[in-house]
């Protein structure tokens, strides 16, 4: 690349690059700033440098290890049940059959609505008095009518993957249906000559060719739920062993004004979303240049 060329890409990539500063790295290095110090919002002469005191008194601290597991225990059981309902709501978008565009609209409804939206329904469909199931059970003098669902640690964790699937499996649809389009017809008619069945087709033909928009869609929806925060603090404001990382971050930052701490809470998020996000993208990544191989 001579010199006019290289000059004119720099001056191409400098506005993007500057913007990019402005709206990540310094909000990013603020919030390191933050977390360094121990801040006093009610007395601000108080407000004093800690180091790393903040975070270690977050590490050894039990909240954050329970957000932390609770974190992993959403995104490590919601996500395969999204990946598996998503793709078998593909497989079915993907057919040709009368009223497929109603279909289709109707089951990536869940998606357009928005996550607060959706939780305030589900919450109000396990409402101990009102509540649509409590409703139901009594009418049929079935055991749970007198079950209080959201203040029992067990249930309200089903309650919050079932409302995270139903609300997420759509998003997963659309990146698997969008992969599927684009496998070539000639594959599944050599398979169709070859005597393969349909069962035989989706495992050894369709699957491995789905694999790359089924890791996107994985990836994307992991990081989705180790952010989770819109479910578990409209359903229980993080009680009853219910806080998620950013659940607890905004209950330090906000609710109890503690800026220092809820800003390394907030770092910390970020490193364990970051650490994930690398060590599935290096999994992922070995996992799909080994399908291609022995697609070849």
């Amino acid at each position: 690349m001579d010199t006019q060329a290289r000059r004119v890409a720099i001056g191409m990539v400098t506005p993007a690059l500057v913007l990019m500063i402005l709206v990540a790295v310094v909000p990013i290095g603020y919030a390191i700033w933050l977390s360094l110090n121990q801040y006093s919002l009610i007395h601000p002469g108080l407000s004093r440098f800690v180091g790393l005191g903040n975070y270690i008194a977050q590490l050894t601290s039990s909240s954050w290890w329970q957000a932390f597991g609770f974190s992993f225990v959403i995104g490590l059981v919601s996500v395969p049940l999204e990946l598996i309902a998503g793709t078998g709501l593909a497989m079915l978008l993907n057919l040709a059959f009368k009223g497929r565009a109603v279909l289709r609209s109707v089951l990536l409804m869940p998606y357009a609505i928005m996550t607060v939206v959706s939780a305030i329904v589900w919450s109000s469909m396990f409402d101990p008095h009102l509540g649509l199931l409590t409703t139901v059970l009594k009418a049929l003098h079935l055991p749970g009518g007198d079950v209080v669902w959201l203040a029992n640690p067990g249930l309200v964790t089903v309650i919050i993957i079932l409302a995270e699937v139903w609300k997420t499996a759509p998003f997963v649809g659309l990146l698997v249906l969008a992969g599927l389009q684009v496998i070539p017809q000639d594959v599944f008619e050599a398979a169709a000559i070859d005597g393969a069945t349909r069962w035989q087709t989706f495992w050894r033909v369709t699957l491995p060719l789905l694999a790359p928009a089924i890791a996107v869609a994985g990836v994307l929806r992991l990081l989705d739920a180790l952010r989770m925060f819109d479910l578990p603090y409209v359903f229980t404001r993080g009680a009853n062993g219910t806080s998620t990382m950013s659940v607890l971050v905004y209950n330090t930052l906000y609710q109890n004004q503690q800026t220092g701490e809820g800003s390394a809470l907030g770092i910390l998020t970020f490193t364990v979303v970051m650490v994930v996000a690398l060590v599935y993208i290096r999994f992922a990544g070995g996992n799909l240049r080994q399908i291609a191989k022995e697609s070849r």
